[in-house]
């Protein structure tokens, strides 16, 4: 998050805008909008329970959950968002965080964008997976369903040893 996702000498206001700052409604022709960046901004602190004393602050002087929770809502909140990419995107949050950010995760699944869900977190990923693609050495070893995915299964793949492969060693 600190090394891409965000400027942590900039506020919160300006790191909501990163992606969309030449955009209207963030922008009028050459001229930014406050007024509008500043209501998102106010919008979305709120909405992701951001902890902070105001959208002025800069981000970098947030916790690192919090900083996450502004990144997050900057990019769940573009519209419109036909591919998400979420890697990573509980890293660092507390329990009640993790769970707003999967029920987004969902409803942004739900409203029709298609999610690549990149996480270390097997439980994440079996929780909010249709299918699961289980990388090793490099590469897709193989692609399951999440609904007959088990820990077990997910975690043989990851050492590299497919189904096939688990009848042979034994």
């Amino acid at each position: 998050r600190q090394k891409n996702g965000m400027v942590s000498s900039f506020p919160i206001k300006d790191n909501i805008r990163l992606q969309e700052y030449h955009n209207a409604p963030f922008s009028m022709g050459i001229l930014s909008n406050d007024k509008h960046i500043e209501e998102v901004a106010t919008q979305l602190v709120k909405q992701y329970d951001v902890r902070t004393p105001g959208i002025e602050t800069d981000i970098g002087s947030l916790s690192g959950g919090n900083q996450q929770k502004v990144i997050v809502a900057r990019e769940f909140s573009r519209r419109p968002n036909r591919l998400l990419i979420a890697a990573q995107p509980t890293r660092g949050l507390d329990v009640g965080s993790i769970e707003f950010i999967h029920k987004q995760i969902v409803r942004m699944r739900d409203e029709g964008s298609g999610v690549l869900l990149v996480s270390t977190e097997l439980d994440e990923i079996l929780s909010l997976s249709d299918r699961i693609a289980v990388m090793y050495a490099g590469q897709i070893i193989d692609i399951v369903d999440a609904a007959s995915a088990t820990r077990d299964s997910i975690g043989l793949l990851m050492a590299g040893i497919r189904g096939d492969q688990k009848a042979e060693a034994s």
